[in-house]
């Protein structure tokens, strides 16, 4: 068992307060977006062996377990973060494995630097991703019933959203929600930016369920990512709810703390609320238009007190222990690789005691027993 000593990653949209709260820290002044844990060539994980992507490649087998390494590779398939938004992440969508796959070749066959800032697709991997609430939690997932946001532009009384509130009422929901999203992305930038301004006013204006959007121009005035932000369903997570994030999902994170976890990818296509590349083309094909309600992962405790965040993929599995004082240790040993993360009290796993914000990596097979009191979230995958 390896404790993890954790690179936290300084993007403008992070708060500068949340991840040093939760690790009992001084804040630096600086934004603090995202600790990752796990074993990314971005940012790996340190041990006192080296770093963990060193000690897997070293032996993927003994570290990861024989089924992990037979259905995913010699490589950790997921990446465990931290994330402490304090301003609106882009608005963005990643590919499924198919598209992810064949959009990365086609990039290496046309030699597109891997780099470059034009460049769609970092790697060959789809990138679900799961996202539970420490703290409150503000995002935005999925489309609304396209009548649900034309009522939402109509209500803001600015004459340059009529057309797309009328387009919205009048085709079958997914047509009505492309063509929308489209006629956003690809207006003329000095109209879009004179109707961002005038919707963000109203928004400020009226608050109630447009408040959020107020927030969000004015992070990014004039983005038209403002307005495509209005076709998504708004989502406020409790602590302890969760939301996972499937292939071509429209979605952003607005503010809050909570644990992120995704397969090892770093494929994104982006809609707006960034200075970034937005390739619209590209991103239509993957868009998933496809209206409904956001759902919310609320877990029940099992037998053994293991609440699961129950998901469609394999490359990860997260649940969380909550876990009482005097009581027996939890046997957490499995064949496959874990991380655990201690978000409350002081968990003690193994040898090491962890207190918020720390971790600990178990290897496949490795004994792990765990008590409190305290939390303690641990990954894993299914193999």
């Amino acid at each position: 068992m390896y404790r993890l000593d954790n690179t936290v990653r300084p993007y403008a949209w992070g708060s500068p307060t949340a991840i040093p709260h939760l690790l009992g820290v001084e804040p630096n002044g600086e934004p603090q977006a995202e600790m990752w844990m796990g074993a990314h060539p971005g940012a790996p994980s340190r041990t006192d062996r080296g770093t963990l992507l060193d000690v897997i490649e070293a032996d993927p087998r003994a570290e990861l377990g024989t089924a992990a390494v037979t259905r995913f590779g010699p490589r950790l398939p997921f990446l465990l973060k931290v994330l402490a938004a304090g301003a609106p992440l882009s608005l963005q969508v990643h590919p499924d494995l198919a598209q992810a796959r064949a959009g990365y070749e086609d990039e290496e066959r046309r030699g597109v630097p891997v780099d470059a800032p034009h460049r769609n697709y970092k790697d060959a991997n789809h990138k679900p991703e799961l996202i539970c609430a420490l703290t409150e939690f503000d995002g935005l997932c999925g489309f609304r019933a396209p009548t649900r946001a034309a009522d939402l532009l109509d209500g803001l009384g600015v004459d340059s959203l009529k057309p797309y509130a009328d387009l919205l009422r009048a085709r079958p929901a997914e047509a009505a929600l492309r063509e929308v999203l489209t006629a956003i992305l690809t207006a003329d930038p000095d109209e879009m930016t004179r109707t961002v301004t005038a919707a963000a006013a109203a928004c400020d204006r009226l608050g109630g369920d447009h408040a959020p959007y107020a927030g969000i121009a004015h992070h990014h005035p004039g983005d038209p990512g403002v307005i495509a932000a209005m076709l998504l369903n708004h989502i406020r997570l409790q602590p302890g709810e969760a939301l996972f994030l499937g292939a071509g999902v429209p979605h952003a994170y607005l503010s809050g703390l909570g644990v992120e976890i995704m397969a090892n990818s770093d494929n994104v296509l982006r809609c707006g609320l960034t200075p970034k590349h937005v390739d619209v083309p590209e991103l239509l094909r993957i868009v998933r238009f496809e209206p409904g309600d956001p759902r919310v992962l609320r877990p029940e405790a099992g037998p053994d007190g293991e609440e699961i965040f129950e998901t469609p993929i394999d490359e990860f599995r997260l649940s969380r222990y909550v876990l009482p004082a005097g009581t027996a240790p939890h046997d957490l040993t499995l064949a496959t690789p874990q991380i655990l993360l201690c978000t409350a009290g002081t968990v003690r796993a193994g040898d090491h005691d962890l207190t918020p914000g720390h971790s600990t990596f178990v290897p496949a097979g490795e004994k792990a027993e765990v008590s409190g009191p305290g939390t303690v979230f641990r990954a894993t995958v299914v193999a």
